[in-house]
Order: C-alpha cells, then sequence, then structure tokens
C-alpha cells in the first residue's frame, strides 16, 4: 500500500513540474505582447508629435533666428523704447538678428549741411543713413504712404546705396522740413514717440549763409557750369572752385522777410517736435567742434568711431566775396538782429 503511495505521489509531481514551464512560459508571452503593445502606442504618439510640429528626425534641422525672442541684458529699462529687433521680409539678418537696431531722422533744411553731415555719418561701419527719401511727393501724398515708408527704412526693408549689411545698429533718413514734415507733423511726432525714433535736428547758424548757398543752387540746376552737370555736392577742390565764381545778387526787398521766415520755420519745427528724444545740431558747431561728432554717436548709443567725408565746402571765405551786391544787404542789415551775420568772423 505504502509503494503505491508513492508512486501515485511521484506521478502528480512529475505532472506538476511539467505543467508549470508551459504556465512561465504564458506568462511572459503575454507580458511581452503587453510591452509590444505599449512601446507600440508610444512610438505612434511620436510620429504624431513630428508630424504636428513639422520635423523630421532623420534629417538636419535649421534654426531660424529670426523668430527667436531676442534678449540683451545690457540695455537700461529707461533705453528699451528706443531698441528694436527688425525682421526684414527682403534678407535674412541671421546671426545679427539679435543685434539691437536705433532707429533716427535727420530734420533739416535744403543747404544747411545735412548732405555733408550724412556722408559723415554713413562713413560709421554700423550706420545707415538712405538720404531725402521723402523727395518724391508720391512718398509724402498723405499719412499712409508717409507710415508705409517709413515701416520700410525702419524694417531694413529699405535699399540704397548707403544701406549696410545686416548687423547696422542704427538706421533712418533725412528729412527736410517742405517735404510733408510739417504739413503732418502730429502724427509724424506720434509716430516717433510710438516707434521710439531718435531725432537729429540739423540746421545753419547762419542763415545769410545758407540763402547764399540755397540762390547758387537753384542757378546752377539750370546752369550746370560742371561741364554740364548739376552738381550740389563736390568732391574736389577745383569743382568747388568753379561753383563758386557765380556770386548772386540779394533781393532786398524781401531778404529780411525770408530770413524772419526761416528763424520761424526752425521754431515751429522745434516746438512741435519737442516731446520726442532728440538732439539740436548746428553745421558751424560741427565743422569747428569735432567732439559734436562723438555727441551724435553717443546719442544713438553707437560705438565711437573716427567720422570722415570726402565732400568739398563750395562757400568759404567771408561773405563779401561771396554776394554780388553786398554793400547793399550790408546797409540793409545794419542796426537789425541779422546784423551778426555779416559781422560774425567766418573760421570755417
Amino acid at each position: 500500500m505504502a509503494a503505491k503511495i508513492y508512486t501515485f505521489n511521484k506521478e502528480l509531481v512529475t505532472k506538476s513540474s511539467r505543467r508549470s514551464p508551459l504556465i512561465l512560459r504564458m506568462v511572459i508571452l503575454l507580458f511581452s505582447m503587453i510591452c509590444g503593445l505599449y512601446i507600440f502606442s508610444f512610438c505612434i504618439d511620436q510620429t504624431n508629435l513630428f508630424t504636428q510640429i513639422n520635423i523630421n528626425p532623420l534629417r538636419i534641422q535649421t534654426i531660424d533666428r529670426r523668430n527667436r525672442p531676442c534678449r540683451n541684458t545690457s540695455i537700461q529699462e529707461h533705453d528699451i523704447p528706443f531698441v528694436h529687433f527688425p525682421n526684414p521680409h527682403t534678407f535674412s539678418r541671421q546671426e545679427c538678428a539679435c543685434n539691437p537696431v536705433r532707429y533716427f531722422a535727420i530734420i533739416s533744411m535744403q543747404r544747411s549741411g545735412s548732405g555733408w553731415f550724412e556722408t559723415l555719418l554713413n562713413s560709421h561701419m554700423n550706420l545707415s543713413s538712405n538720404g531725402e527719401i521723402f523727395g518724391p511727393r508720391n512718398r509724402r501724398n498723405n499719412v499712409s504712404v508717409i507710415f508705409d515708408t517709413l515701416d520700410r527704412v525702419y524694417n531694413l526693408d529699405w535699399l540704397s546705396s548707403s544701406a549696410k549689411n545686416e548687423c547696422s545698429a542704427a538706421v533712418g533718413f533725412k528729412w527736410m522740413l517742405n517735404q510733408g514734415l510739417m504739413e503732418f507733423h502730429e502724427d509724424i511726432a506720434d509716430y516717433f514717440n510710438r516707434r521710439g525714433v531718435n531725432v537729429i535736428f540739423l540746421f545753419r547758424r547762419n542763415i545769410l549763409r545758407r540763402m547764399v548757398s540755397l540762390i547758387a543752387n537753384a542757378y546752377d540746376k539750370d546752369a550746370k557750369l560742371l561741364n554740364g552737370t548739376h552738381k550740389s555736392h563736390v568732391h574736389s577742390p577745383h569743382e568747388a572752385q568753379v561753383l563758386a565764381k557765380y556770386k548772386p545778387a540779394l533781393n532786398i526787398t524781401v531778404l529780411v522777410s525770408h530770413l524772419r521766415g526761416t528763424e520761424q520755420m526752425v521754431a515751429r519745427a522745434l516746438e512741435r517736435f519737442k516731446s520726442t528724444r532728440h538732439i539740436v545740431l548746428y553745421y558751424e558747431d560741427i565743422v569747428t567742434n569735432q567732439t559734436k561728432l562723438v555727441d551724435v554717436q553717443e546719442f544713438l548709443k553707437l560705438p565711437r568711431r573716427n567720422l570722415t567725408s570726402l565732400q568739398v565746402k563750395i562757400h568759404s571765405g567771408p561773405l563779401q566775396t561771396q554776394i554780388d551786391n553786398f554793400e547793399d544787404v550790408r546797409k540793409l542789415l545794419k542796426g537789425t538782429s541779422y546784423e551778426k551775420y555779416i559781422s560774425t568772423d567766418y573760421r570755417l
């Protein structure tokens, strides 16, 4: 009897041990299937993610720097409204996308030295001044057209011979008082304040000399003294001497009223744009004091550079050598507030 029981138990143990590997295999197989389903679903989710953000994981991605946020911790809080990071449509700023740019406008009058001054500024490697962009009337017919033009300039999309590379640190242009600026002064001043535009006023102290230059330049537009070519600015002493040979006769009947009108126009411009961040410069001061150019660079937060120009002054020397009817002019202005323009020693 004992032998039978032993035999039964042995068979039971043998059968149980045979079932155990089978069950273990089934458990392992079930676990593997569950893990496989989980991994498969995870891969599907990742594939959908790549598809949504349009990224191919098998390709090297190019970083678009134009849309990345730019931070510059060195910029002081009060200066933030005047610091910009343009995103031009016509080209990519590439590695300079986060280089800050400052906007400016040179407000002046014809024959006040603005052409010479602008060549000085453009000799700075980090600055682009694009000339008199509002000379053509179709660019200043109304405020909308003016704003569209300003937006193109300050977005670095205005292409000119003065435009620098994508790393420009300051961009602007010249704007004469009679080119729509005074007509739409309220809207333009608001635009300057809203967009953080720095205004550089440039005028002449001696407005009598400006009048001589203005009349002589108008004469040369018809006479074309330089081999049949009109030039408002020259780059050689010979050309300057040729143009300076013409000495205009001033109309003494309207001379005082014209001088007064010029003074009033300058005063109105300073008053109407006094709310802007601005600096006031005079041509004579820049010629006699080179530190004025340092002041401009500091005003625009530019690294200091030695600024140069190839332009040559046309009307130099005392006024009696520049005006045909000088004695009549001298007698007219004697005892008036404009006499100083004749008596002031000219050392430019």
